[in-house]
């Protein structure tokens, strides 16, 4: 897997909270922290909401000089002057995304099978792979694939010499990170893992530590 230096191998996403504020708060405490790539996923929120809240973390972003991607909204992420956006697997739009924002945006999508990789692999910046384990993060969750999951689906792409930055995501643990690096992932993206923790800067020590493909080079 090459190293992509436009998407980070450490991905946030924000967790389900109750209140517009609540997200802000929780995006400057994570910038405060050194994360440098955050997905703002507002569910159940009016886009009016979103779009507010997204350019009040825009500002935060930037300070820390963090990466923010929008869930579901492209229109959001470029109104708000976000990096890109994330879709989840059942917004077959990414297509009508890539033709509309071309370049301007990044992209990424969930994905749960090889063909549905395969099917956005030409629009796609990243793929976000997933689940890994049972999350609460997520409803209507797709089957859980594992480390034998991600094990075949990896193998069938290199196979077919595709290659795409696979971020591997749900219900992902600390003593998880170093099989699903072996296994050939990109990176993670996590939310419960760093917010379940009572130490949260160890959590993200490590997995910078896993994940960083300066060291893994040498």
């Amino acid at each position: 897997m090459m190293y992509n230096n436009k998407i980070s191998p450490f991905q946030y996403i924000t967790p389900n909270l109750n209140h517009p504020d609540d997200y802000l708060n929780d995006i400057e405490r994570k910038c405060d922290l050194g994360i440098k790539w955050i997905q703002l996923r507002m569910k159940g929120f009016p886009k009016s909401v979103i779009l507010k809240t997204a350019f009040l973390a825009k500002t935060i972003s930037e300070k820390y000089d963090c990466t923010l991607i929008i869930n579901d909204h492209p229109e959001i992420a470029k109104k708000s002057g976000a990096a890109g956006v994330h879709v989840g697997k059942e917004d077959q739009q990414v297509l009508d995304i890539r033709e509309r924002f071309g370049s301007e945006l990044l992209i990424g999508a969930t994905a749960n099978t090889l063909e549905d990789i395969l099917a956005v692999k030409d629009q796609v910046d990243y793929i976000g792979l997933g689940p890994f384990q049972f999350t609460s993060t997520k409803k209507k969750l797709s089957p859980i694939l594992g480390l034998e999951g991600y094990q075949f689906i990896l193998e069938q792409l290199r196979f077919q010499n595709i290659d795409i930055p696979i971020i591997g995501i749900g219900g992902i643990k600390a003593n998880d990170l170093m099989d699903l690096r072996s296994c050939g992932l990109y990176g993670v993206a996590v939310s419960g893992l760093i917010n379940d923790t009572k130490e949260p800067e160890e959590i993200i020590q490590k997995i910078n530590k896993t994940f960083d493909y300066a060291d893994y080079s040498r």
